[in-house]
């Protein structure tokens, strides 16, 4: 897998958080992916909030996989920046057992990534 939309199809295993700095998923097939950043110099990348029940995810073909990102604040949310630019990235998984949103706020000096990666768990 490449892209975080291919989870769809897939059946997990298990969904860990590890400290709001990632979190991994492992298929049913023993492959173990995650959702992280590689922190630079100037640049914090984090989970803010995660909407839903990851043990919702575990046992059930993911029926939905989906990225979007945004440059404003979520509805609710009066968060006050310390930093040059900011990146919300919402993570949107779904199951037939329940749907799961997971919250990325990034912040940098304009120069660094806020993004968040997907890939292989090692």
């Amino acid at each position: 897998m490449e892209k975080f939309e291919d989870l769809v199809g897939k059946t997990l295993l298990n969904v860990e958080n590890i400290g709001n700095e990632e979190l991994v998923f492992t298929l049913d097939t023993g492959e173990k992916y995650k959702l992280y950043h590689d922190r630079d110099c100037c640049e914090s990348v984090s989970i803010e909030d995660i909407t839903g029940e990851l043990s919702e995810l575990i046992g059930t073909p993911i029926l939905l996989a989906e990225e979007v990102t945004s440059d404003k604040n979520p509805i609710g949310v009066t968060k006050e920046y310390q930093e040059d630019s900011f990146t919300w990235t919402f993570y949107k998984l779904a199951t037939m057992k329940g749907y799961v949103t997971v919250r990325w706020y990034g912040e940098s000096k304009r120069h660094y990534s806020e993004s968040v990666d997907f890939g292989i768990a090692k």
